[in-house]
């Protein structure tokens, strides 16, 4: 399958997907598609690195299939892993009946596997694209897991044998740089690194996803955003934050961003008690 047939073609088909992307992540885009690599995705929170993935999916009518990482997750999580209690229930249905040999052989089929995200990515023969969320979360053990995947594109299940990927899915892992990945890993992928966008794009993200909304409100949201973000918070707004304060001063009929009605909705964009302070602080001195 061709993802994308150009740079150029993945623009416009991620903006009709709703992401707009800039010229070096269209590239990237494309090429995660045209060379059958995993396209790496590191930066802030909240730049896009998630969406791009789901904007791939709409862009072609994939199915997303979504790995998310967090410390803990082990190989039955992310891999696959056997149904314990259906299989001992058919153990003891077919106790008498069956030896040995035949009751393993009946138990570890196709019937009692429980497939996860991995596996399922690469069992799919329709478009896929795979997404493996915020990596760095995860323990090094798990990259390890990652690569015997990602290199082949098949999983060794030992009672079944060999599953390999009739049709490889798009893969795209992202990072927030909580801590550094492997050389391993990286070698593996495309690289793309995300930033916050720059007010031009921002503003045209906004006006993309709340077309009713006035170019100066659009403006001025954008503008203190950009101010909140220089702050030192516990967590920055992300765009689609920025997207979701537009849309509520929208709701509440609010043509400009005053003093009054930020103070009453700037949680939509800070989620944290000492950034609201801080913020109210830094919007009062303006």
């Amino acid at each position: 399958m061709t993802w994308f047939a150009s740079p150029e073609d993945a623009a416009a088909r991620l903006a009709e997907a709703g992401y707009l992307p800039d010229d070096a992540t269209a590239t990237s885009a494309y090429l995660a598609g045209a060379l059958g690599k995993p396209l790496l995705v590191e930066g802030p929170a909240g730049v896009g690195k998630t969406e791009l993935a789901k904007a791939v999916a709409r862009a072609h009518g994939a199915e997303l299939v979504r790995l998310q990482c967090y410390e803990g997750l082990d190989e039955a999580r992310a891999l696959y892993e056997w149904n314990y209690r259906k299989q001992l229930l058919r153990i003891q249905a077919g106790a008498d009946a069956e030896s040995w040999t035949e009751a393993h052989d009946s138990i570890f089929s196709e019937e009692f596997l429980l497939t996860r995200p991995l596996l399922t990515a690469i069992r799919r023969t329709e478009p896929t694209v795979l997404l493996v969320d915020e990596i760095d979360k995860t323990d090094v053990e798990v990259e390890g897991l990652l690569l015997e995947v990602l290199s082949d594109f098949a999983v060794t299940v030992p009672e079944l044998g060999t599953i390999t990927a009739v049709r490889r899915p798009y893969v795209v892992l992202t990072s927030n740089a909580s801590r550094d990945l492997s050389e391993a890993v990286r070698r593996r992928c495309l690289f793309l690194h995300l930033e916050h966008p720059t007010p031009e794009r921002e503003r045209e993200i906004v006006a993309s996803h709340v077309p009713d909304a006035e170019e100066a409100l659009v403006r001025r949201v954008v503008e203190v955003v950009g101010r909140l973000r220089g702050l030192e918070l516990r967590k920055a707004p992300s765009i689609a934050e920025t997207v979701d304060w537009v849309r509520t001063l929208v709701a509440l009929g609010a043509g400009e961003l005053t003093d009054e009605t930020a103070d009453r909705t700037l949680g939509v964009v800070l989620k944290h008690a000492s950034d609201l302070d801080r913020a109210a602080r830094e919007l009062a001195r303006a």
